[in-house]
C-alpha cells in the first residue's frame, strides 16, 4: 500500500466557517493526505465579518508544539509544511525554525509559503511587520510561493502593465529561493472581465489557467487557503506540478459552483467533497511563450 503523506499546515483557523486552516484541512484530507493542522490564532469567525473574537497563539508555542512531534519521533514522517495567515513576524520567524528542523529530519520535505498580507478594503487586516517578514525572510526557504496579484505586487514594488509583466513579476521571485510560484489570482490591464486567471511560473516554463468567473453578492473567503493547500496536496499525492495546478483549480471551482448554488458566504465544503476528489470539470493550464 502507497504511504499516505503527512503535512504540517500552520496558519490561522475559525470556529465557525471557513478560512485559513478551516478551508484547507478537511479538503486536503478528503484528498488523502494527514493533515496535521497547528493554528497561528484561533478566531471566532473570519474578521471580514467586521468583528471577531479569540486569540493569537503565542509564538513560542509553535516551536514547543512541534518537539512534542518530534519527541514521539514522528517529525521525520512530516512530507511538507503549510504556512498561511500569521498573527505576528514573531510567529512567521517561529515557523522558519520549525521548516528548518522538518528539512533536516527530511531533506526532500516541501515548504510551501502562502504569503498573506492582507487586503485592508476587504476587511483582512496584516501588520506591517508581517508583510516585512515574508518579504524579506519567508520568501528565500519556500519551495513553492503562493501569492495573490496584490501580493505579487507588494513582492515586487510595482504593479503590473499586461499578462506578460504578471509573468516577468512571478519570474523574478524565483531567484529569491522557490522552485515555483503560484499567482492565485491575477489582474492587469486588458483581462477579460469574465474571466478567472492563475498562473504558474518555474524554470521549466509558465502556464496561464482561465476559469469561468462566477458572481456572488459577496465574495467567499477562504479561496485562497483553499487553493494553496490543494496545489501542495496533489504534489505530495505524486501529481506533476502542472497537473496539480490544473486540478487544484478544478476542485477549487466545484467548490465555488456549490458556494453559489446555495447562496452561501461561507465555502460549502462538505457539499462539495465528493468533486473536490472528483472534479468534473478540467481547465487546461496553457503554457506561454518565453
Amino acid at each position: 500500500m502507497k504511504r499516505t503523506p503527512h503535512l504540517l499546515a500552520i496558519q490561522s483557523h475559525v470556529v465557525f466557517g471557513h478560512a485559513g486552516n478551516g478551508a484547507a484541512v478537511f479538503p486536503m484530507q478528503r484528498m488523502g493526505v494527514n493533515v496535521w493542522p497547528l493554528n497561528t490564532v484561533q478566531f471566532s469567525n473570519h474578521t471580514q465579518y467586521g468583528q471577531w473574537a479569540g486569540e493569537v497563539l503565542a509564538p513560542q508555542q509553535i516551536p514547543a508544539l512541534v518537539q512534542g512531534i518530534a519527541a514521539i519521533g514522528e517529525l521525520g514522517n512530516c512530507d511538507a509544511v503549510l504556512s498561511g495567515y500569521l498573527g505576528s513576524a514573531a510567529q512567521g520567524r517561529a515557523i522558519l525554525e520549525v521548516v528548518r528542523q522538518v528539512k533536516e529530519q527530511n531533506p526532500n520535505a516541501l515548504y510551501l509559503c502562502d504569503p498573506v498580507m492582507g487586503h485592508p478594503e476587504k476587511g483582512c487586516i496584516v501588520s506591517p511587520e508581517v508583510s516585512e517578514f515574508l518579504l524579506e525572510e519567508a520568501a528565500a526557504l519556500a519551495d513553492l510561493l503562493c501569492p495573490n496579484q496584490l501580493e505579487l505586487d507588494s513582492f515586487c514594488g510595482r504593479s503590473p502593465s499586461s499578462l506578460q509583466d504578471c509573468v516577468a513579476m512571478a519570474r523574478s521571485l524565483l531567484a529569491r529561493g522557490p522552485k515555483a510560484v503560484l499567482v492565485k489570482h491575477l489582474a492587469y490591464p486588458g483581462k477579460a472581465a469574465d474571466q478567472f486567471e492563475m498562473l504558474l511560473v518555474s524554470e521549466q516554463g509558465s502556464w496561464l489557467l482561465q476559469r469561468p468567473l462566477l458572481a456572488f453578492p459577496r465574495q467567499p473567503v477562504g479561496v485562497g487557503d483553499l487553493t494553496s493547500g490543494l496545489f501542495l496536496a496533489r504534489l505530495l499525492l505524486g501529481d506533476e506540478p502542472v497537473a496539480a495546478f490544473e486540478l487544484a483549480a478544478a476542485a477549487v471551482h466545484e467548490v465555488l459552483l456549490e458556494t453559489q448554488a446555495c447562496a452561501s458566504y461561507e465555502l460549502e465544503l462538505v457539499r462539495a467533497q465528493d468533486r473536490i476528489v472528483h472534479p468534473r470539470l478540467r481547465f487546461e493550464a496553457i503554457k506561454l511563450r518565453s
